[in-house]
């Protein structure tokens, strides 16, 4: 009835006090708990997106397929991959910013002062950096520019002019017919890159027997072992005419050299590991790099790069294509490939194991310097004892032995 319910609800004992003081903290605690991992998932998130977009933003991705023509077939091979061919061209452009480092004049086509094919084998157990003499003279088919313009052939003529009249694509098609060797991808990288590449790791150590001193080019290095880092990282592999016999071949040592103990450092704990200098390469890499379609983005490169860093160091090696002086007078200083070549060419080709002979001059990445080597967490140890003969001929290529 209306006029009881008031007494009812009057008589009816009283409730506890509910207790919301410490579940309102737990629930706000959880609530920002929440609310700061959400954030800091998209702030990675986003974080990983824009690296992701921004290395890509950098490549810059040119397809020359249309400039190779009639091209060699590639073997069918055992294992559990495809064996993978990698040109890589260094270009000596000065037009582009931060690459006019000796005060050349502007405008004048660039040519290549490095080509280095790099072979990765389809079992991932070796790899083998070839590089090519910048002298060598070799017969050069009709080739097109970017723009499909002809190019006539030559015989007789240097290496690096292809690259001067046709880019990458014409080295690629040059480099097809010598050797017979399919190109899976090529990469061309600048001065500028180079030297931003090895600032980012914070230099690579290198051992340098005598004073290179090389005025015209602006070229001052100091003996001694050490870790060299960019301008004076780029002198030492481009340095050719004070050092040696100033020919291209005791450059190409060098450079063999300097390319193994960057690899060596960048797959080493030291880079790997911290996230700052991982990303600084990465971003001046990708900054300085030329690429086809196929190495289009960072993903792709970095399974190429997963490749390389599981054969080990001591399996990554380079060489260089054999060669004489050629003995005609109007082609003094030049270089010509002796029969030998052929056979390793023939090597690359059918994914074998190159044999001792081609490879008893090879410089490792384990290794590089023949100065003296450690692995993460050991104490640094003394290269093995080597003949006078070894050691007067790393000398002359630049090394220390």
């Amino acid at each position: 009835m209306p006029d009881q319910a008031p007494r009812a609800e009057a008589q009816a004992p009283p409730e506890a006090p509910k207790r919301r003081g410490r579940t309102g903290k737990r629930r706000t605690v959880g609530r920002v708990l929440l609310a700061t991992a959400v954030v800091l998932a998209l702030a990675t998130g986003l974080g990983v997106v824009y690296l992701y977009r921004h290395l890509n933003g950098n490549l810059d991705v040119v397809d020359v397929t249309d400039q190779l023509g009639d091209r060699p077939e590639k073997q069918e091979v055992a294992g559990p991959q495809e064996p993978l061919n990698i040109l890589v061209m260094g270009s000596d452009d000065r037009d582009a910013a931060g690459n006019n480092i000796d005060n050349q004049e502007l405008g004048s086509s660039d040519r290549s002062d490095t080509t280095i094919l790099m072979h990765l084998s389809a079992d991932r157990k070796r790899a083998y950096g070839i590089s090519i003499p910048r002298d060598s003279l070799v017969t050069r088919p009709n080739c097109k520019t970017e723009d499909g313009d002809s190019i006539p052939g030559g015989t007789d003529v240097m290496w690096n002019e292809a690259f001067a009249l046709g880019g990458p694509g014409c080295t690629i098609r040059q480099f097809e017919k010598t050797t017979g060797v399919f190109v899976d991808h090529y990469i061309v990288v600048d001065f500028a890159g180079f030297e931003s590449m090895v600032d980012a790791i914070d230099g690579v150590p290198v051992c340098i027997p005598e004073p290179i001193n090389d005025p015209a080019h602006g070229i001052n290095i100091p003996a001694g072992t050490r870790e060299v880092e960019g301008r004076e990282a780029l002198n030492y592999v481009r340095a050719r005419y004070t050092l040696g016999d100033g020919s291209d071949i005791g450059r190409i040592k060098r450079q063999q050299a300097f390319i193994a103990a960057m690899a060596n450092k960048v797959m080493s704990a030291g880079t790997l590991a911290r996230f700052d200098r991982l990303v600084g390469f990465l971003n001046a890499s990708t900054k300085s790099l030329q690429v086809d379609p196929g190495l289009e983005n960072v993903i792709k490169i970095a399974k190429l790069g997963v490749g390389f860093q599981n054969i080990g160091l001591g399996n990554i090696q380079f060489v260089t294509v054999p060669w004489k002086y050629d003995q005609r007078p109007e082609f003094r200083g030049r270089v010509t490939w002796l029969p030998q070549a052929k056979l390793l060419w023939d090597k690359i080709a059918a994914d074998e194991p190159l044999t001792k002979r081609m490879s008893s001059d090879a410089i490792s990445a384990a290794k590089p310097t023949g100065s003296e080597s450690k692995k993460p967490g050991q104490t640094p140890s003394k290269s093995p004892a080597v003949s006078q003969d070894e050691a007067e001929e790393a000398a002359a290529n630049g090394l220390c032995a």
